[in-house]
């Protein structure tokens, strides 16, 4: 539709347009895009434009429905609502704040800091905690970033229960404001209807609670996210503006960047679905580790508020009556030295992981880390080296995040959902035998050979403290081909 919008705007000839709207017709005959068509004929002929039908709200429009919508592409979004805040919901596992919950708070003090600049605004970070005895973490906070904490308690909130966590959420959100049914609660500490943004962890929890906190507060979401900014955004698609051939600019939008599902790209998800109206909260889940932890100021002082509300019997439909704790697993953050292997280790897949155990085994505090192909392929690996290929060593935008000294990537191919996982590394060290790998353009030395010849003689390289540069770095060529340059750069 955009396209044909685009399109048809280039036409000026009423017989040509008319034409075209006569193969619309005869053809798939969308009512859409004869509306497009026919507005640009009016245009060109300089007609007056029926006056658009009054908008219907699809609660009135779909009485019999529970939960009505406009149509399959648009969801309900407040009439004339008002939003205020960035919220941010601060997981805990056994009783502790994660830290990607101080990640998002540090971020969301940057974000609100630059928007209450942009736009002369005093709004806030809001810190939402709900669990069994979560109100001790009110201070820290605090003193990461928020104005204001608001809590709720129950023992019986110890472990997640989507159901319970969801509404006491979407019953915070509402709080004070007007959403349009039921009978929020006064509150004395904010005056709009719902949270303008709001932000989740990308973890197993997080997921499943932002999901249906945003389908249940009528909003969008943008999963599994690694950046995050706010700025106007202009928009010329009409299905965006409703109205072919212009542009329309939408103010205080929140980009919530993502890897796509190509693996090599980004993607930036606005929450922009209908030009009639607002929707809020524009909401994102966050990737643990795509942000810095903050330094915590003690000095920083915020309101605490304790939520109020029954809880129904019916939220607790399942009981955990007994549980195994399990290993905590590999963490691979915090070490100096990260060893990485890829699908590149495809022809001889244990003897691959041999080399990395060996090269980790050259360095003080060195661990191994796999990409998700290898977690997920059907590689055979004996079973001594079968304990590093496990899920608990991936890296990247679904497993750990590392920031090591020394980051030595081997066959790997540098998806953008790897990238996320190790881009923060000082130095990366890529070895492929693709010379147009991705991985090359965000590594410090891209050494292109096969890493069953190249890790060998760097091995040797460490322990005996002799290189022979030229024939680690080209694979095996002489020497007198190898080009080096500072940072980002590649040698061959």
């Amino acid at each position: 539709m955009a396209e044909l919008g685009n399109a048809v705007q280039n036409v000026d000839e009423v017989e040509t347009l008319e034409a075209i709207l006569d193969a619309e017709e005869s053809g798939e005959n969308r009512e859409t895009a004869k509306n497009l068509i026919q507005s640009r004929i009016e245009s060109v002929s300089g007609g007056e434009r029926e006056e658009a039908e009054a908008a219907v709200p699809p609660e009135e429009k779909h009485p019999d429905l529970d939960h009505p919508t406009a149509d399959k592409r648009h969801v309900r979004a407040l009439e004339d609502g008002t939003y205020g805040d960035m919220w941010v919901y601060c997981e805990t596992q056994a009783g502790a704040l994660i830290d990607v919950s101080r990640e998002m708070l540090g971020k969301a003090r940057e974000l609100i800091d630059g928007y209450n600049d942009d736009y002369d605004a005093d709004e806030r970070v809001v810190a939402v905690l709900v669990g069994d005895d979560v109100e001790k973490h009110a201070e820290e906070c605090i003193a990461c970033g928020a104005d204001v904490v608001v809590y709720h308690e129950d023992d019986r909130l110890d472990r997640f229960q989507h159901k319970a966590y969801t509404e006491i959420f979407c019953d915070m959100a509402r709080w004070g404001g007007d959403p349009g049914e039921g009978n929020p609660g006064e509150a004395d500490w904010r005056d709009y209807d719902e949270p303008r943004y709001v932000v989740f962890p990308a973890t197993n929890n997080g997921r499943d609670l932002s999901a249906q906190v945003q389908a249940e507060l009528d909003s969008g979401l943008a999963s599994d996210c690694s950046g995050l900014f706010i700025e106007d955004a202009v928009i010329s698609n009409p299905v965006k503006t409703g109205q072919p051939g212009t542009n329309k600019t939408f103010e205080r939008v929140l980009h919530m960047k993502r890897p796509d599902f190509s693996g090599f790209e980004y993607s930036t998800i606005l929450c922009l679905d209908n030009p009639n109206r607002e929707f809020h909260p524009q909401g994102a889940s966050v990737i643990p580790g795509s942000f810095e932890l903050p330094d915590p100021d003690p000095d920083l002082e915020g309101e605490v508020v304790e939520h109020d509300v029954a809880l129904d019997d019916g939220w607790f439909r399942v009981e955990v009556t007994e549980f195994d704790q399990l290993e905590a697993g590999v963490d691979l953050t915090g070490h100096d030295v990260i060893v990485a292997m890829g699908r590149g280790i495809g022809a001889d897949p244990t003897r691959g992981m041999e080399l990395a155990v060996d090269l980790a085994d050259c360095f003080e505090d060195a661990e191994i880390g796999v990409t998700r192909g290898i977690v997920t392929g059907s590689y055979n690996f004996e079973g001594h080296v079968e304990q590093y290929t496990q899920e608990e060593r991936q890296i990247g935008e679904t497993g750990q995040v590392v920031e090591p000294d020394l980051y030595v990537a081997a066959g790997i191919s540098g998806a953008v959902q790897h990238k996320v996982g190790m881009d923060e590394s000082d130095t990366i060290v890529a070895i492929n035998t693709d010379p147009e790998a991705r991985i090359r353009d965000f590594s410090d030395y891209f050494i292109e050979g096969d890493l069953f010849e190249v890790l060998p003689r760097l091995i040797d390289a460490i322990e005996t403290g002799e290189l022979d540069l030229g024939a680690v770095t080209d694979g095996g060529r002489d020497a007198s081909e190898t080009t080096a340059s500072d940072e980002g750069d590649t040698h061959e």
